[in-house]
């Protein structure tokens, strides 16, 4: 029997009502607690931001430069991440298991950088995202590709898997060589991709008229880090996207491909989370380079 309850007065706090808080991350209110849970270790609840380190690019690309030894460039980077967008292959055989903050996994694949992009397929069973405790696959949708129609199913169908497990997914807009980088290419991209149930989405920072990209996507947005730029453009992007409406930035190359990793990533992390302008950011970025090289 269980002991009784020998405090003689309780109190309920009748007076003070239980309140519903809503949920911190745009368009997400509605979700389950187990997908809230997930998504809370993608973005800060803090700010509503994430840093997402990628690192998924040899899923098409082979040993992309910076990413030849991901034991050693890319270890020294998780403790500034928010989370991690990488492969199975990667997480399975490379990153502790101690790390505490959210995977997205990259769940769509097939061909290589030698074929058609736009044929991909979904790449893994939501069973093994499962195992791998992932807080969100990702899938790659080609909205206007050769195979729009194949990567817009691989999405849907990712989608019914993911939600029957409160697990995330993230449509990953991509871009063709064919297609304008515009917001109304964007716009289209990622609407059509939140209709049909990305939980949310990633998409190219473009100029002029970004805030009606965000505005009209009624799930969060993160940018794409694209190719190589200098490192204080790459955080004049990250800057403007924030600024008009992007939740964070999934940035890859502008990071491990930086001539100091390190700094790059907590540069990025003071524009997304602490609203540092790019020039107080790169001053910082640069002062850390100074104190290595001293060193």
């Amino acid at each position: 029997m269980p002991e009784a309850d020998e405090k003689k007065e309780k109190n309920f706090y009748p007076e003070i009502q239980q309140k519903n808080r809503a949920f911190f991350l745009k368009g997400s209110n509605n979700f389950d607690w187990g997908m809230k849970n997930r998504l809370s270790h993608i973005f800060n609840p803090d700010t509503g931001k994430t840093v997402m380190l990628a690192i998924d690019h040899g899923y098409f690309q082979g040993p992309t430069t910076g990413l030849e030894r991901i034991d050693i460039t890319i270890l020294p980077l998780l403790k500034y991440s928010d989370t991690l967008m990488l492969t199975r292959g990667i997480l399975r055989s490379i990153i502790p298991p101690t790390y505490p903050n959210g995977i997205v996994l990259r769940a769509s694949g097939g061909p290589s950088i030698l074929k058609e992009l736009s044929n991909e397929q979904i790449a893994m069973d939501i069973e093994d995202a499962i195992r791998l405790n992932a807080a969100a696959v990702a899938v790659q949708v080609f909205i206007g590709g050769e195979y729009e129609t194949q990567t817009v199913c691989n999405m849907t169908k990712l989608v019914d898997m993911a939600q029957r497990y409160g697990i995330g997914v993230l449509g990953v807009t991509a871009v063709g060589k064919e297609m304008v980088r515009d917001a109304k290419y964007m716009r289209l991209a990622c609407r059509i991709c939140a209709e049909l149930g990305a939980t949310y989405v990633k998409t190219y920072y473009v100029e002029p008229d970004f805030e009606t990209v965000t505005a009209s996507c009624p799930v969060p947005i993160v940018i794409a880090g694209g190719k190589k730029i200098p490192e204080f453009d790459a955080l004049k992007m990250a800057y403007n996207a924030i600024q008009k409406g992007a939740c964070g930035v999934d940035m890859g190359k502008n990071i491990f491909q930086a001539e100091n990793p390190v700094a790059m990533i907590q540069a990025v992390r003071m524009v997304v989370h602490k609203n540092f302008t790019p020039e107080q950011a790169y001053e910082y970025y640069c002062e850390q380079i100074k104190k290595r090289d001293k060193s």
